[in-house]
């Protein structure tokens, strides 16, 4: 079977190990967003498709039989066009969708639809930890009223406002980390998406050790696909 997987995260590094270690053709695609991306086995594919059209153009040219969506959660775009290229070309999506965080009893996270309604739900004054991405930066950053600890992997492409200060790091993180970087900035709020997953899960039990508040951003809604939540279930779903 040839299988074009979708990915960026560990886990998609994981299932093309899996679907390669049985005997599959596995091409990964990456954005290229990442510098120095941990590489997957089989073969590789680096950038962008040109949209729906171009991910059409692979699909069908390379005779793949299964297209698998096992990008972050809130990839947006390219999820978006996942679902329009299978419908187009008729080949099975399957969407691997890392299950989302729960919220502790109590915790007393607020919820919002986007980083938009994330910068409105800021108080004057606040301290603000941002771990949401390059993506919809400017929105909070407009606050400047608010300072802001922007954490990125990867550094942005403009340098960022007076008030607002850059960490680049890499997960996974520590709850002693997080607390030590929470308490250290004086932070009074946790803007983040819900990304799900243990290698950054820290810092929401960091925000509660120290008082901040969650203000957390909810998943988008994709179209129709065969949607798993575990490695294992990916792997049934593709070859099954």
């Amino acid at each position: 079977m040839r299988i074009l997987i979708l990915g960026g995260t560990g886990e998609a590094r994981e299932l093309a190990g899996r679907l390669v270690d049985i005997g599959h053709f596995v091409m990964t695609s990456l954005a290229g967003r990442t510098r120095e991306p941990s590489l997957p086995k089989g073969e590789l594919r680096v950038g962008k498709f040109g949209g729906v059209p171009g991910l059409v153009g692979t699909l069908t040219m390379m005779k793949f039989d299964r297209l698998v969506d096992a990008t972050h959660p809130y990839a947006g775009l390219m999820s978006i066009n996942a679902v329009a290229a299978a419908q187009r070309t008729g080949i099975p999506l399957v969407r691997y969708m890392r299950p989302g965080w729960e919220e502790p009893e109590g915790a007393g996270w607020r919820h919002v639809p986007s980083l938009e309604a994330a910068a409105e739900a800021l108080p004057s004054g606040a301290t603000v930890l941002v771990t949401s991405g390059h993506e919809g930066l400017p929105a909070l950053l407009a606050r400047n009223d608010c300072r802001f600890v922007v954490r990125l992997i990867e550094p942005p492409e403009t340098d960022l406002p007076r008030h607002a200060k850059l960490i680049l790091g890499r997960p996974p993180y520590t709850v002693a980390s997080e607390t030590a970087l929470l308490t250290r900035e004086a932070i009074t709020h946790l803007v983040t998406k819900n990304s799900g997953g243990a290698q950054t899960a820290a810092k929401l039990e960091a925000a509660r050790a120290t008082g901040a508040e969650v203000i957390m951003v909810a998943r988008p809604v994709y179209g129709p696909a065969v949607e798993v939540g575990s490695v294992d279930e990916a792997v049934a779903a593709v070859v099954g």
